[in-house]
Formats: C-alpha cells, structure tokens, sequence
C-alpha cells in the first residue's frame, strides 16, 4: 500500500500546489505569446465542463422515474424491496435502500454540474457595480474574483475533502496534519476499509461517493476557475469583439443579464 500512501499525500500537497502554480504560470506566459494556445486550453476545459455537466444533469432525470417506481411498487404492488437481475445476477435491495439513493443522484447533478453552471454564467450574482461597469470592468472584476475568490476556495475545499474522501476507504486513518514519512509507516499497516454504513440498517449504504463527490466539485470547479480567469484575460487584451468568444453557452447568458439590469436601473432613473 505504499503507493497508496504517497497518492494520499502528493494528491494535496505543498508539492502539487507548486507544481499547478508553476504550470498555470507557465501557461499564461505563453499564452499571452500565442494566445491561439490559450483559447484552446480556454475551450477544451470549458467543453469539458460542458460535457461533465449535461451528462450529470441526466441523473436528474433518472431520480425523478426511480422515485415514481418506488411510490408506484411499494404503495401499488405492497412490495418492501426491488430486485434486479441482469445477465442472472439478483440485485435486491430495501425500498429504503432506492429512497436513500436519491440523494446520490442530486449531490452529483450540484457536484458534477457546478462547473457546467460556471460556464453558462448561471451562478447569482449579488453586484449591482457589475452591471454598470464597463467591459474592461467586467473582466477585471471577473478576473479578481476568480484569482482570490474561486481558486483559493476551491483548493481549500479540495485539501480537505480529499483527506475526508481517504478516511473514509482506507485503515489507518489519514490526517490533514500527516506528512509523507507518517503516511509511508502507516502504509505497512494501511488496508482498504471503505465505508458502508448507511443511516438505517437496510438504507443505502454507499455513502463513500458522496465523498468522491465533493473531491470532484473541488476539482472541476478549480479547473474551471482557471480557465475563467485566461478567458477574462484574453477578452480584456483583445476587446469587446471578443466577448463571448469560442463560448457554448444555452439561454440568457450572464453578459445579457448585466446589460437587462443595467436597462433596466436606467430606465428606472430616468423617470
């Protein structure tokens, strides 16, 4: 287990951090050079994103029909499980073991769709300052608000959800406090031991995954910040034509929202 254990410690290091900074510094100094490579860095996280989001949004989908199977099988039929068998292999499980489930679906679809969201421009904004400013306004906003608000966040969440995620698959217990040396003396030591217990005795018992979760929130959304930031750098240099470049966006996006309320402060001033 002792790659195991030096997973554990350079997955939230000082080390990965350097190394991510290093990277990401390096990306933005030749990007700013050729800033075609940095418009694809831009679109291929942001397509990504995208992607991860619209395939998560579906389990949305699959809560809604598993919970009318579960009204319809335990009030119609008076059944207290479910069973499956595919390629003749009997999956049964409690009625309540589908019901607790649910919560799976939801926490994956804010999760996994967190960074989607991102991208359309469908999270508040509580900014009144926003909508009047200028474009070149709104980048730097965007771009402050994404170096020491986002990123910083996102590696806070991401540095203790993911020793959070690992006290919950493996024995010994990790520790936040722990360094590479503890770690590789508690690897001789070190078991898989994950976590099964559910909130009642026939509930569902796979709660692990909401651990999981929470890594791959912090993940995508730092990934997603990242690029936010390039983004709003790269239409600050190049100007209001570039506003929205390259961008897959569905419905009101988050630029025609700003300029609605800005209208609308205006009218409302004017009379």
């Amino acid at each position: 287990m002792e790659p195991i254990a030096r997973l554990i410690y350079y997955g939230a290091s000082p080390e990965l951090l350097i190394v991510i900074t290093v990277v990401a510094v390096g990306l933005l100094v030749y990007g700013l050079r050729r800033r075609d490579t940095l418009w694809a860095v831009v679109r291929g996280v942001e397509a990504v994103s995208n992607a991860l989001g619209r395939i998560a949004a579906w389990g949305l989908l699959i809560m809604v029909i598993q919970q009318a199977v579960i009204v319809l099988i335990q009030r119609v039929f008076r059944s207290a499980d479910i069973t499956f068998g595919p390629l003749g292999y009997a999956f049964a499980r409690d009625i309540s073991w589908y019901a607790e489930e649910l919560r799976l679906y939801n926490a994956a679809a804010i999760a996994l769709c967190a960074a989607y969201t991102f991208v359309q421009g469908g999270h508040v904004r509580v900014d009144l300052f926003y909508a009047r400013a200028s474009f070149r306004g709104r980048r730097i906003i965007d771009m402050f608000g994404s170096l020491f608000f986002v990123l910083p966040f996102m590696a806070f969440v991401w540095w203790f959800g993911w020793y959070f995620m690992w006290r919950h698959l493996v024995t010994p217990k990790v520790a936040v406090n722990d360094t590479l040396e503890s770690l590789l003396r508690k690897s001789q030591l070190m078991k898989w031991n994950v976590e099964t217990i559910g909130f009642s005795p026939s509930g569902f018992d796979g709660f692990f995954l909401f651990k999981i979760l929470i890594v791959l929130f912090a993940g995508t959304m730092f990934i997603q910040g990242l690029a936010f930031f390039y983004r709003n750098l790269l239409e600050f240099l190049e100007g209001p034509e570039s506003e929205g470049k390259f961008t897959d966006r569905e419905g009101t996006t988050e630029e025609e929202a700003a300029e609605h309320i800005a209208e609308t402060f205006g009218s409302v001033e004017g009379r």
